[in-house]
C-alpha cells in the first residue's frame, strides 16, 4: 500500500491499481478525490468535506462510492443514490478492495460554547502494509495494533502536548502529519522538533511530514 499526502487532511491510499481518498476538503487540491474508487470522509467540517470535490470524484468515475457519518451522506446522498454509505463506530466494510474499520463518535472539544459535531476515524488495513488510521478531528485511540498514525498536528482543539500523548498512546511505528495546512515553514520546523529525537518523546514512534505531492510505501511495524 502506497501513501500520497495531499493537502492538508486528506491522503490517498494506492493499492493493486485501486486509489481510496481520506477527507478532501477545501483545503487540499481541487481534484484530491479525483481518480479515486473510494473516498471516506471523518466529517462535515469543510476543510475536511467539500462537496464539489466529492462531486468531481464520483462524476469522474462512475463506480466510485462514498463511506461517511450520516451528517456528511444526508448531503450528498440524494445526488448519487446508492453511491454513499452511511457508517458509524464500530462498524467494518470493504471499499474498493480495502479493509476499513470506524473509530470514534465526537469531534475534539474547540470550545465549550461551539456544539461537538459527529466524527468517525477509520483504520485501513493492507496485508503487508499494517493498519493506517486517520482520525479525523479527534484523538480517538482505536483500540488495535496501528502501524501507520496520520496525525492531526495543529488545529485549533488541540495542544501540542496532547498531541504528543496521542502517539505514545496508539503506539504506531511512524506517524505522518495531517491536519497542517495552518502551518508556517516556522510552524513545521517547531512541531518537528517537538515531536522528533530532541523532543519529549514519543515512545518510540517514528514521525515524519510529507509534503503535499509525496508518496512513501507503507509497512508493517
Amino acid at each position: 500500500m502506497e501513501l500520497t499526502k495531499k493537502g492538508h487532511a486528506c491522503v490517498a491510499l494506492h493499492r493493486e491499481g485501486r486509489t481510496l481518498v481520506i477527507d478532501p476538503g477545501g483545503f487540499s487540491e481541487a481534484d484530491a478525490a479525483v481518480g479515486a474508487d473510494a473516498i471516506l470522509v471523518t466529517h462535515e467540517h469543510p476543510d475536511h468535506f467539500d462537496e464539489s470535490r466529492l462531486r468531481a470524484a464520483l462524476e469522474a468515475n462512475p463506480a466510485a462510492e462514498i463511506w461517511t457519518l450520516r451528517s456528511v451522506a444526508e448531503r450528498i446522498s440524494a445526488a448519487f443514490p446508492g453511491r454513499v454509505h452511511t457508517v458509524g463506530d464500530g462498524d467494518a466494510f470493504t471499499a474498493a478492495g480495502f479493509e476499513v474499520e470506524a473509530h470514534g463518535e465526537l469531534h475534539a472539544v474547540i470550545h465549550p460554547d461551539i456544539p461537538r459535531v459527529t466524527n468517525v476515524g477509520y483504520a485501513v488495513t493492507a496485508a503487508g502494509s499494517g493498519t493506517v488510521f486517520h482520525p479525523g478531528d479527534a484523538l480517538t485511540v482505536p483500540g488495535r495494533r496501528v502501524d501507520t498514525l496520520l496525525l492531526p498536528v495543529h488545529a485549533p482543539w488541540s495542544k501540542v502536548a496532547e498531541v504528543v500523548d496521542y502517539v505514545r498512546e496508539v503506539r504506531p511505528r511512524v506517524a505522518y502529519d495531517v491536519h497542517d495546512g495552518l502551518l508556517s515553514d516556522f510552524g513545521h520546523l517547531v512541531y518537528g522538533r517537538l515531536l522528533g529525537p530532541n523532543g519529549p518523546g514519543t515512545a518510540g514512534a517514528e514521525h515524519t511530514r510529507l509534503e503535499p505531492g509525496r508518496s512513501v510505501a507503507l509497512r508493517e511495524g
